[in-house]
């Protein structure tokens, strides 16, 4: 016998409700169909549940497709990992078909674009070179390329163009061939080259921050259609892009009804919060998460983009 002066409470008058009168949120006409072999990839992405992501992806399509139909920007905001991974050829593909107007970088993915034109490699071993302090200190990198008449992103891809390399998978260096924008936004002391002999701070802080205002006036087409991915990046570009966003409609410029995306293997609070969420507050338009590893999603979305097309 229980020593408890509380008795559970009596559920003989609870009050239920049908199944049919209650409904639901999620109905079987929304479930998934089964892969048919040799269906596609279009009929791949029409098999998805009609349910979370597998709306968001459907829905991150249209708006991709609609807004090169309509010329309207298409920014590709790229971490370190998306480049690390081996996208480049993907990226560069979407471009020459419409789907990229414009990349924007943080340092790490400068630098691994950079060293792929240049040796066809990179990523060290960390844990092989930081106990003897050779981490980070290869002799060629991209302070070299720092001009004071153009951003850093246009810099690195102008002085990629002599390089005898791999030049056909470095998004830098096909991105200047086409007058495509590559903006590259650095903190000072996170990425590699900052250590080297060769680094002047005060040439590559004028020309992040003249890339920076680049950027200002790429988020500023994305007005009315536009659509901004951020892969990757889970700190720099999130803030950047979200200071870009405030100082393009304290100049006045309208900047509504964008889609905005996060595309990364886990969802972290800035990208949430200043690429999907704030800033439409107010302003219409829609924001977007896909969770799942770089190598997967974007050829996966690259896939369906051009298997709509053909």
């Amino acid at each position: 016998m229980s020593r408890y002066s509380v008795e559970p409470l009596d559920f003989t008058g609870l009050h239920t409700v049908p199944l049919a009168e209650r409904g639901g949120k999620v109905r079987v006409d929304q479930f998934a169909n089964p892969y048919r072999k040799g269906s596609g990839v279009s009929a791949l992405i029409d098999s998805l549940p009609s349910i979370l992501a597998g709306n968001s992806f459907r829905a991150i399509l249209e708006a991709m497709r609609e807004a090169r139909r309509r010329k309207r920007a298409i920014i590709w905001g790229l971490g370190g990992h998306v480049i690390k991974c081996g996208l480049a050829p993907v990226l560069i593909d979407l471009m020459q078909r419409g789907y990229a107007t414009a990349f924007a970088m943080n340092g790490a993915a400068a630098i691994h674009d950079y060293e792929i034109a240049l040796a066809g490699h990179t990523s060290e071993d960390v844990e092989a070179v930081l106990p003897n302090g050779q981490f980070g200190l290869a002799k060629e990198n991209l302070n070299a390329s720092v001009r004071p008449d153009m951003g850093l992103g246009e810099s690195c891809g102008a002085g990629l163009q002599p390089a005898a390399g791999l030049q056909p998978a470095s998004v830098l260096a096909q991105a200047y061939a086409r007058r495509i924008p590559v903006t590259v936004h650095v903190a000072i002391g996170t990425d590699t080259p900052h250590i080297h002999p060769s680094c002047d701070p005060a040439a590559l802080g004028a020309a992040t921050h003249r890339d920076f205002r680049l950027f200002c006036s790429l988020v500023r087409d994305l007005h009315d259609g536009g659509v901004y991915i951020n892969a990757g990046s889970a700190v720099i570009l999130p803030e950047v892009f979200l200071k870009a966003v405030s100082a393009v409609r304290n100049l006045c410029h309208p900047l509504r009804d964008f889609t905005t995306v996060n595309l990364d293997f886990l969802q972290h609070y800035r990208p949430r919060n200043n690429v999907v969420h704030r800033p439409h507050a107010g302003a219409g338009g829609h924001g977007y998460e896909i969770t799942g590893h770089h190598e997967l999603t974007i050829p996966l979305l690259a896939a369906a983009l051009i298997e709509a097309d053909e």
